[in-house]
């Protein structure tokens, strides 16, 4: 790794203790020179333990007071000490070592103390690390504890304490900030300092510490000086014990009468043998201090284990230090804001095994969404955008291995030809849909096709959005050559974006809604000329994108507001492609040129980290495997010479170059390449695609696609690498697919044929007796599955789907009879009484005690009713055989949301119950309210608008936290203690319509009206993953529709429920398992109590039960079993809720304001009979039966 010189303040503060330790540094010195001279494995035994706080105390005085006295190794012995200390629960040497040596803070230790409220040894140990004037996050830090200490000072109304620490502590501020400092003074004047409006939240000690502490976490993780001295490295277990036994085993190799279990009594001294005497010592392996010897005669030379080797001499090559760049120098505090400084790009790309000991630039936090982390199906990461259009470089051949025959997962088959109308350009894949394929094309259009149905779904013709803002280059550009080209089109890493760059300086980014639905979103003047490649990131959890032109420049966008964020200048050429990545918390961009240049840059103003020639010398694109793990790059040289080759990202030299291209002759074009699922590598070359694996450097094999290709055809895979879009002659796109792909491709196909049958067939959803076949309605869901909607809302695996689907039926044993419910004689179902002043019941919950049912109306009120202990409900829980009482206070006030200036009828309600039923939190459009549900007292109100909120869920671990969902798309992480917002959640397009927390994996999972599922970290609030729901094909998301999600009782799963469908997620890879796709508008559904049931509502008024193991459905409960034939058409239910401990008891909220309570017949105990399992069925997933285990603990709710 190249060496990057200490930030110029860390040298002065070093030169500073220098000076301030002259007296007795030539003792130290020597000391160390020599415990350096006899540490070799052969002897550093014999020094270790000798003296050994004073050896600490003056060897890690000497590692700051002299240029370069210690190398790298020394410092990881520190480590190796450390551990040494920690394991033989030496706790206060180990602190006092981490402070002197100033090598690792213990933050865990650093909270401890903040807690205890020991600010001296606070002080103490930060000193070890930074002072009060090093810089402003230093500043902060230290401001943050002696304000806190004066707070307490004061709250304990000690004010001779306040008064000195005041006068010792505060006033070396005041220099800085005069008029704070006479406002800290005043506070002593008040009889409590609450009293000023700055303080008023101040709660106890407690709560006030853990808040600062939350803050200087924050400083000291932002704070230059802190930046490599966080994580401690990873070692083995005892590690310096097993170095010692190894120097042990050489002393012993070395002896001159070796003994077979030699005696070590001593580590002072060199271990010798003595003369044999026929006795033999006690072996060392049972010495308790060492731990177990190695065999004998497995000793490794002298050199392979040494702590203090020599230093290698570095490659004779211009690439021999992939990052090196001598003529940059970086300072190490950048202007930008915090987390962003000029961090050692040399670190992201290289693999050290230890912590670089000379670093102390600036880093930036490596926070890029969790999303760029995971591995994908397909052969890039969120981070890394390939390029679609690749240009040229030329290296060393090395061939190593034959070629072998084509595996079958490879998409070879041709099966979809599409007719752009102009020649593709470029094409992406949807992220997260794998058959939606975007298309830019040479004349500007964009297309977006839904190649399973073989519909374009989008066409859009090159426009300028608003030319008036464009600047005068572009527009004359555009008055003299009104032609336009895409050079790429790309999507954002969770499909809501996607990005157009054009021949002539615009960029224009649309977000996608589903279906059709592609909107405006932002339009760039980006570059003077063209824009010649665009890719998206995600530093600093901020998602960007990054642009190249012709005018040498690459720049970094704000994806939301379009606002220039970064302008890297340095190249002498356009630059033609960017790959932005990230590795080992540091992101990073890759530049190409077409002078052959190739440049990386941090997100700083501070120049490129890279400067050297790309062989060939001309242009080329750079793209890494989806596990981000290995570097490719592909192009053509001008001589008309393709190359693909790998990078070794320690050394920035060729790893292996591989064989199979034919030379062309110039003007032809440059080779188009493309990676999957961490294996192969694809490219256009030759009228043909050509495949590889990336382990051999031979062609794997080439294909024609039925012939019809360019000589350089463009191609991309999808993210599973089931297919493969390549384009060819007359504008078509043809659509290869392995066997995976075609069933995929085939479904749409059989869903069309289906869908068109049940339009003609059937006018309104309708289900009498059928078999099993018909209502299972389920599909068994693998990574690239696709359901199958039939007449009557069937859904199968794909396996076994076949062309007539009517003959499944005729299998006897699958035959079942489905129990409906048509009488009010044939379940137990009881209307609560109604209030009048009430409208229709927006939401509803029963009281996790059961014995309640707590439901929000239209127009904001609130309706409790509550059931007594009697003669018959002697368990005083909720009960559709006994009439419960519509509860209110003596006051007879009602719990009312605010609806100031707002129609509640219009508004999103909302509400979340505490888990000790004592308040509830709710909102009809207006703020938030607080009621005590004992007294329907309003307690609070907050979070005043806009935005509304649209929905609520507490934290099942903190009730003072509240995730809320908002209107704008935005998702707020509340703590209502100190009525603070701590987290700001951006994922979603529209608003939030489901929010559901998991204690067992401490994730939030958010869905929202854009029919989008994201996974929340809920430790740091990171987006884990997010997906677009599969809508069926032939319908489409209306404006208003809802997802809701709710967790299983095992936390891992959870059920998401939308108008079209319902459907059972796996959370960490969040992945369908199972779903039923309906052919009635869903209004709402819920699990039962122990999750094994799920009830669903639904607009024609009818009921369904489902058994939760496998969507299937096992009773239907239809309107005239509980509502008057006069009310049948005209009231549906709207809302669906779960006993929490009766798992076949339910409520159901109507559009009329009526609430009813079900429960099956005493007699039957349960809703229908289970459905059969279907022994035949080639289930991709397992069934949910694990899923449904039972348990006593209540559902999350």
């Amino acid at each position: 790794m190249p060496y990057f010189p200490p930030c110029r303040r860390e040298k002065e503060r070093r030169g500073k203790k220098v000076r301030d330790r002259k007296e007795g540094s030539r003792e130290r010195l020597l000391r160390v020179r020599r415990f350096s001279s006899v540490c070799s494995l052969r002897s550093i035994s014999c020094f270790l333990f000798q003296d050994l706080f004073i050896f600490f105390r003056d060897l890690f005085i000497s590692i700051q007071s002299g240029p370069a006295t210690m190398s790298s190794l020394s410092r990881e012995l520190v480590f190796l000490i450390l551990q040494f200390l920690d394991e033989e629960k030496f706790k206060e040497t180990v602190h006092k070592l981490e402070q002197e040596s100033g090598f690792y803070f213990n933050m865990k230790y650093f909270e401890d103390e903040v807690h205890n409220g020991n600010w001296d040894e606070v002080e103490r140990y930060l000193s070890g690390f930074t002072k009060v004037d090093d810089n402003r996050y230093s500043m902060k830090i230290f401001f943050e504890i002696r304000k806190q200490k004066y707070l307490e000072a004061l709250d304990k109304h000690d004010r001779s304490k306040a008064v000195d620490i005041l006068v010792k502590d505060l006033k070396v501020f005041a220099t800085f900030n005069e008029e704070l400092f006479k406002e800290i003074t005043q506070l002593l004047t008040l009889e409590n300092f609450r009293e000023n409006e700055q303080l008023s939240k101040y709660g106890d000690t407690k709560s006030a510490r853990a808040i600062m502490l939350v803050e200087l976490k924050k400083l000291i993780e932002a704070n230059p000086l802190f930046r490599d001295k966080l994580q401690f490295p990873t070692l083995k277990n005892s590690r310096l014990r097993t170095l010692i036994n190894q120097s042990l085993n050489w002393q012993h190799q070395l002896c001159k009468n070796p003994r077979p279990n030699p005696d070590i009594k001593t580590l002072f001294v060199d271990h010798t043998c003595a003369q044999p005497n026929g006795a033999r010592a006690p072996s060392p392996a049972n010495n308790p201090l060492l731990g177990s010897l190695p065999k004998a005669g497995g000793f490794p030379p002298l050199g392979a284990h040494g702590p203090f080797q020599p230093t290698p001499a570095p490659v004779p090559t211009p690439l021999a230090g992939w990052m090196s760049n001598p003529s940059v120098t970086h300072p190490a505090v950048s202007g930008g804001p915090i987390g962003l400084g000029g961090p050692s790009i040399p670190a992201a790309l290289k693999h050290p095994r230890t912590p670089p000991a000379n670093i102390s630039v600036d880093y930036p936090p490596g926070d890029s969404d969790h999303v760029a982390k995971r591995t994908r199906p397909m052969g890039i990461t969120d981070e890394v955008n390939l390029p679609v259009n690749v240009l040229p470089v030329t290296f060393p051949g090395h061939g190593h291995s034959q070629a072998f025959n084509a595996p079958d997962d490879l998409p070879k088959t041709v099966t979809r030809t599409l007719n752009q109308g102009s020649s593709p350009m470029s094409m992406d894949f949807h992220p997260q849909q794998h058959t939606l394929l975007l298309v830019g094309t040479n004349v500007g259009d964009i297309g977006l096709w839904e190649v399973g149905s073989r519909e374009r779904l989008v066409l859009r013709n090159f426009k300028v959005w608003d030319v008036g803002v464009c600047s005068m280059p572009l527009q004359a550009a555009l008055v003299k050559d009104p032609g336009v080209s895409v050079n790429r089109i790309i999507w954002s890493p969770d499909g809501t974006l996607f990005g157009v760059a054009y021949s002539r300086h615009i960029v224009q980014i649309y977000s996608y809604h589903g279906g059709d639905d592609v909107r405006q979103h932002l339009e760039i003047d980006a570059h003077v000329g063209g824009v010649n490649d665009l890719a998206f990131s995600n530093p600093n959890k901020q998602l960007c994108v990054i642009t190249c032109g012709d005018d040498k420049t690459i720049k970094v966008w704000d994806a939301g507001t379009g606002a220039k964020q970064y302008t890297f200048e340095g190249h002498e050429a356009p630059v033609y492609s960017v790959c932005p990545h990230y590795k080992e918390n540091i992101q990073f961009i890759f530049s190409t040129a077409l002078d052959g240049k190739i440049k990386a840059w941090l997100y700083d103003n501070m120049g490129s980290r890279v400067d050297y020639d790309a062989p060939g010398r001309w242009c080329t694109t750079m793209a890494y495997s989806a596990d981000g793990t290995r570097l490719f790059s592909c192009g053509t040289s001008k001589d008309g010479e393709s190359y693909i080759v790998e990078w070794n990202e320690s050394e920035g030299a060729v790893k292996r170059t591989y064989q199979g291209f034919r030379k062309r002759s110039s003007g032809v074009g440059v080779v188009q390449f493309d990676t999957t699922k961490n294996r192969f590598l694809a490219a256009g070359d030759d009228f043909s695609i050509k495949f590889w694996d990336m382990d051999n450097v031979q062609l794997l094999t080439s294909i024609d696609a039925d012939g019809g290709l360019p000589a350089s055809p463009r191609i991309r895979f999808n993210k599973d690498g089931t297919l493969l879009a390549v384009s060819g002659n007359e504008n078509v796109i043809k659509i290869l697919a392995n066997s995976e792909g075609v069933r995929l491709l085939r479904t749409f196909e059989n869903l069309s044929y289906d869908v068109s049958r049940a339009s003609e067939t059937v006018s309104k959803p309708t289900i009498s007796s059928i078999t099993a076949a018909a209502t299972s309605g389920v599909t068994d869901r693998g990574p690239s599955v696709v359901s199958i909607a039939g007449m009557n809302g069937d859904t199968r695996n794909l396996g076994d789907v076949k062309p007539r689907l009517t003959e499944e039926t005729n299998d006897k044993s699958k035959i079942w009879k489905l129990t409906e419910i048509n009488e009010p004689s044939q379940c137990r179902a009881l209307r609560l009484p109604e209030n009048l002043r009430t409208t229709k019941i927006s939401r509803l919950i029963y009281t996790n005690s059961g014995n309640a049912i707590l439901a929000l109306a239209a127009n904001a009120i609130h309706l409790l009713w509550k059931w007594q202990r009697s003669d018959r409900n002697s368990s005083g829980k909720a009960t559709a055989s006994v009439s419960p009482q519509l509860w209110q206070p003596p006051s007879g006030i009602l719990m009312t949301n605010d609806i100031t200036d707002i129609n509640p009828e219009e508004s999103v309600p909302c509400f979340a119950l505490s888990k000790n039923d004592s308040y509830v939190m709710s909102a009809s459009g207006g703020k938030i309210s607080l009621f005590n549900m004992m007294t329907f007292k309003t307690m609070t109100t907050f979070m005043p608008l806009p935005p509304a909120a649209t929905f609520l869920a507490f934290h099942p671990q903190d009730n003072n936290i509240i995730a809320i969902g908002m209107d704008d798309s935005t998702i707020h992480i509340y703590n209502v203690r100190v009525d603070e917002v701590k987290s700001k959640l951006k994922g979603h397009s529209k608003r939030i319509t489901g929010l559901a927390f998991s204690h067992e994996l401490n994730v939030l999972v958010s869905s929202g009206a854009d029919a989008q599922l994201c996974v929340w970290n809920s430790d740091g609030w990171e987006k884990q993953k997010s997906k677009f729901l599969q809508v069926p094909p032939g319908r489409t998301l209306s404006a208003q529709s809802d997802t809701r999600v709710q967790f299983h009782q095992d936390q891992v799963h959870f059920l998401v429920v939308h108008e079209t469908q319902l459907a059972i997620y796996e959370t960490t890879k969040l992945e369908c398992v199972k779903q039923w796709v309906a052919t009635a508008p869903i209004s709402h559904a819920t699990f039962s109590c122990d999750s094994q049931l799920v009830y669903a509502s639904f607009l024609d008024a009818t009921v369904s039960v489902f058994t939760a193991a496998n969507l299937r459905l096992r009773c239907r409960i239809n309107p005239s079993s509980y509502l008057p034939a006069s009310l049948s058409s005209s009231v549906h239910p709207l809302v669906i809720a779960a006993h929490p401990q009766e798992p076949n008891q339910f409520a159901l909220g109507l559009s009329d304001g009526g609430v009813h309570v079900f429960e099956p017949l005493e007699s039957e105990g349960k809703w229908g009979v289970p459905p059969p399992v279907e022994n035949g069925s080639a289930s991709t997933v397992p069934a949910l039966s694990s899923v449904g285990a039972s348990g006593s603990d209540q559902p999350q709710r």
